[in-house]
């Protein structure tokens, strides 16, 4: 099971990229973004997250840089 410390800050960072992209602040929504695959990395990489939770996760990351490999300025 995934510590409540790590899904609540990967969540944060999920609401921040949603926030982000419901006002329409792509450069933010691209910051959070880079952010969340950032975290995603470390925490695998580090152990305090399992590959079931991680392939969770990842998707969900990769379908939001798939929603938003067309926004620019």
């Amino acid at each position: 099971m995934l510590k409540r410390s790590v899904r609540l800050e990967l969540d944060g960072i999920l609401n921040e990229l949603k926030m982000n992209l419901g006002n329409n602040y792509k450069d933010l929504a691209h910051d959070a973004l880079k952010k969340l695959h950032t975290t995603l990395d470390e925490y695998y990489k580090s152990g305090m997250m399992k590959e079931k939770d991680y392939n969770k996760y990842k998707k969900i990351a990769d379908d939001y840089s798939v929603k938003m490999a067309d926004y620019h300025h």
